[in-house]
Parts: structure tokens; sequence; C-alpha cells
């Protein structure tokens, strides 16, 4: 694989991981529209190997902090909430507190339906999707009205130390449902915390700390496959890059959205999607790739 398409790659896994327009999808429509489809079962393991492990590097580090405070809670330490940019720590209410001390718990629940759909179909779902790129378009399209449906419906009044065992639940079988190439896991999961009157913002958060466990299972999986092979001939490089890439775009990726989310909504990427999905259909046939 030659580097350039490794880091055009990874910044398109690291930015599409977290903003809501699906990487897989996208990685796929790159691939077919340019023509870089001639790797073989080895090499896209090892690229796929590394784009997981930098979104995973990136998603830890930015919520660190996060992560400390949710294990700390939820296994009867001191609670506490403070901003991922090291603001001042706030105490909290004994009811706020027992909600936070539940917030593991519940992303746990909420990985189960992932992990179960990941483990039966994700290979032959993607494999399917990859053949029939107009597939791919229509999941943008439509999750794009869904999109604006959630945005409609919600009143954002849910914050993350409010969800409840339902809210996690359906959170995390939306999140089963990204593993179709175009519908995008940020995406579902934030549409899905809309539906459940979050504010935008807890239906961003709830999304990226979902997203940890289920992206560091696909890595240590694939990683798994890879320990088998080892690393193809000439991967070395790409396989670096990949890592590092797909870290730094999308830490940075994540950093933007949690800042723009804050006072905008999802029009710029409902708006996205419809178009892309358009253009995909009209290229599809013009070119006769569907």
């Amino acid at each position: 694989m030659p580097i350039y398409q490794a880091v055009v790659l990874a910044i398109i896994q690291g930015l599409g991981e977290f903003i809501p327009v699906s990487s897989s999808g996208h990685l796929i429509i790159v691939r077919r529209l340019l023509g870089w489809n001639e790797l073989s079962p080895a090499h896209e393991l090892t690229f796929d190997v590394a784009l997981h492990f930098g979104t995973l590097l990136s998603v830890l580090f930015y919520f660190r902090r996060t992560w400390f405070q949710i294990i700390r809670a939820a296994l009867g330490g001191k609670v506490v909430r403070f901003s991922e940019a090291g603001g001042s720590d706030v105490n909290l209410t004994a009811e706020e507190q027992k909600d936070e001390r539940m917030l593991l718990w519940f992303l746990a629940i909420a990985t189960i339906p992932g992990a179960i759909a990941g483990k039966l179909l994700e290979h032959s779902t993607e494999d399917y999707f990859r053949e029939h790129i107009l597939l791919i378009a229509a999941a943008l399209i439509v999750v794009a009205l869904l999109m604006w449906l959630g945005e409609k419906a919600s009143t954002l009044q849910k914050p993350l130390t409010r969800i409840s065992f339902a809210d996690a639940l359906i959170v995390g079988i939306a999140q089963a449902a990204a593993l179709m190439p175009g519908v995008s896991r940020s995406g579902s999961t934030i549409t899905a915390g809309l539906f459940r009157n979050m504010t935008r913002e807890a239906a961003v958060r709830f999304s990226f700390l979902l997203s940890t466990p289920i992206i560091a299972g696909a890595a240590l999986l694939k990683a798994h496959e890879l320990r088998k092979e080892g690393l193809p001939a000439g991967m070395h490089a790409p396989f670096l890059v990949g890592i590092i890439v797909s870290a730094v775009v999308g830490y940075a990726t994540i950093a933007w959205l949690m800042r723009y989310l804050q006072s905008h909504s999802l029009r710029a990427f409902i708006i996205y999607r419809i178009v892309l999905g358009v253009v995909v259909i009209a290229l599809a046939f013009l070119w006769h790739i569907a």
C-alpha cells in the first residue's frame, strides 16, 4: 500500500469514526471511486487493525479523565465532575452521585447489542455492502432523515447523568445497526440519544464513551487474527502511518465536535449525508459501479 493511500484512508477514518457520516461507508466509497481495491485480505486486515487502534487511542486519550471518574464512581470511590479541559472539580449532590455511579453499568449494557451483532454479522454485512454501493448511499440518506426527525422530536433536556436503563439499551441497539456501512456508529447512537430526549452534549458524550469498548473489541479481535499471520511484507510503514494519522485526526475531530454541538445542531451533517448519498447514486449509475 502506498503511503499516500494510507494517509488519505487514515484521515477518513479519523474524521468519519466520530463525525456522524459513516467512516466505513466513506472508506468503501473512496476505495471504489479511486480504484483502491487491490489489497489482499491480509493487507486489508493489517490496515484495519491500524485504523482501529488509532481511533481507539484518540478516544481513550480525550476521555481519559472521564473514564477514570466513571470507573472510580462505579467502584464506590469519590464522585466529582470535571471537564476534559482540566476545569475545577465540582462536588455533586447525593442524587447526582447515585446517577454517576450507574453510568459505567449503563455503558456496559449499551455495549452488549453491538458486541453480539459484531460477532455474528460484521464480516458478512460489510462484504455485502462493499459489493452494493447503492445500499451505502441509501443508508446515508435514510439515517440523515432519522437524524432530522431526532432533532425535531427531542426536548434536549436529559443530561448524561440522568440517563436510564432504557436509554442505554436503545442507544446500544442503535449502535448495533451501525454495522451496515453508511449508517454511522456515531450518527445512529447520537440520533437514538436525541429520540430519548438527551441534550446534544449528553448524546455525543455517551456515543463517544460507548465507542471505546466497541472499538477496543474490534481492534483486539482483528489484532488476534493478524497475530496468526504477522505483518505482510511492505505493510510496516502504512501500518504505523495508519495508527498515527487516525489517532491525531480522531482526537482533533472529537475535540472539535464536542465544541461544535454545544451551539449547533446536526443540520450540516444531515445535509452532507443527503448530498453525498445522491452523488453516490448518480455516480453509481454513470460509472456502472453499483
